[in-house]
């Protein structure tokens, strides 16, 4: 159970490491497209570096009048 929750964390770690070269992780503009890929990225771990590049795409409906 142990090593199973050391490797969860390093995976996410790594993740962050992705995240941040990437440029998610700063600035002041945030956008629903901007945290899924953030997200997606860090869930997607050591995939980063081995060619995965996720992408969210994400659209707010706009209101009614």
């Amino acid at each position: 159970m142990r090593i199973g929750a050391v490797i969860v964390v390093i995976w996410l770690i790594i993740g962050l490491v992705a995240a941040g070269q990437r440029g998610y992780l700063g600035g002041s503009s945030s956008s629903c497209a901007k945290a899924g890929n953030t997200v997606i990225t860090v869930i997607a771990g050591p995939l980063n570096y081995v060619g995965v590049n996720p992408k969210v795409n994400c659209t707010v409906p706009q209101p009614s009048q």
